[in-house]
């Protein structure tokens, strides 16, 4: 991947997405073809392929999806099916039609079976049945992978495949509707520590086990990837540890300052009990992540305040 090739980065406003960019502005890239939802709806086919024909971009990183929290995905299942797997068939196929150098598709760690062994080796995906709460949106970043694949395979494609752990950052979403686990907590905490409420509600009994990467990180090993990786295998990117909810809630009512009480509403769902990443993998191929937990949460606080101070969620 050359400075002057054009890139597309699908899904650019996002965390993952931006995260991306700022990383490959970082590294010298300058050659960006953007375009926002409202611009192109990536799960239009005719205006997809109608981008792919007018751009005609060199290197893709596939980031755009609709994403959520367990709320959302409990909820709005078929919205979560239909729209990720209209997004990544439109956009995989296009790219192979408009012969782009290479493809990038991001998936999740909620691919693995709910009960595999842990950590989660690439190999474990389709050994047994997924997490009720967020199976539509699995299924769909499952189908992505064997899209990449089969078009490897039948086509000659280059098109690889990377599932990200949990991650946290810049223009993550704290809609308390909506969000991933650490940012509602970060929301929670600081808007009790601003009320002086006596306590934070948290969904379940605290005990999953859960793993976090900051996507400053996970940008940088996806730009390493598409510089580095050509296999049809899908690659873990995570950093091979994990902590309980509730320590992580305890961590980041730490940096936020609260010292109220932490209440469990057990009324609500845990979730899948573990999921940790096996990043050996990604290891061997050279790449270790940088940033500490503690650090990040620190990192992203500080973020989130400048954004409240703005009330921009």
């Amino acid at each position: 991947m050359k400075q002057t090739d054009k890139i597309y980065i699908a899904g650019h406003r996002g965390m993952v997405g931006s995260a991306i960019l700022r990383n490959l502005q970082e590294k010298g890239f300058h050659n960006f073809v953007l375009k926002s939802s409202a611009e192109l709806d990536l799960r239009n086919q005719q205006a997809v392929t109608t981008f792919f024909e007018t751009e005609k971009p060199d290197y893709v990183f596939l980031a755009a999806a609709k994403v959520g929290g367990i709320q959302a995905n409990n909820t709005l299942r078929a919205e979560f099916l239909y729209d990720n797997l209209m997004i990544q068939n439109n956009v995989i196929h296009a790219a192979y039609l408009h012969k782009v150098k290479k493809l990038m598709f991001l998936g999740s760690s909620c691919i693995y079976p709910k009960l595999a062994p842990q950590p989660l080796k690439e190999s474990y995906l389709l050994s047994g049945y997924l997490e009720e709460t967020n199976e539509p949106y699995a299924i769909a970043k499952i189908s992505g992978i064997k899209m990449c694949e089969s078009y490897r395979r039948q086509y000659g494609c280059d098109f690889i495949s990377v599932m990200p752990t949990n991650l946290y950052g810049p223009n993550d979403n704290y809609n308390l509707n909506n969000s991933h686990v650490m940012p509602a907590l970060i929301r929670k905490f600081h808007e009790a520590k601003e009320q002086n409420a006596p306590f934070v509600e948290m969904w379940g009994t605290g005990t999953p086990l859960r793993e976090f990467l900051h996507a400053n990180d996970m940008a940088d090993a996806c730009v390493f990837l598409m510089q580095n990786y050509s296999n049809e295998q899908h690659v873990n990117i995570g950093t091979g540890t994990d902590i309980s909810i509730k320590d992580l809630a305890l961590l980041i009512q730490s940096v936020v300052g609260y010292t109220g009480e932490i209440k469990h509403d057990l009324s609500k769902p845990d979730g899948t009990p573990r999921k940790l990443m096996d990043v050996s993998l990604l290891h061997s191929l050279g790449w270790k992540h940088n940033i500490e937990l503690k650090e990040g949460i620190e990192q992203v606080y500080a973020d989130f305040k400048q954004k409240e101070n703005v009330k921009v969620w």
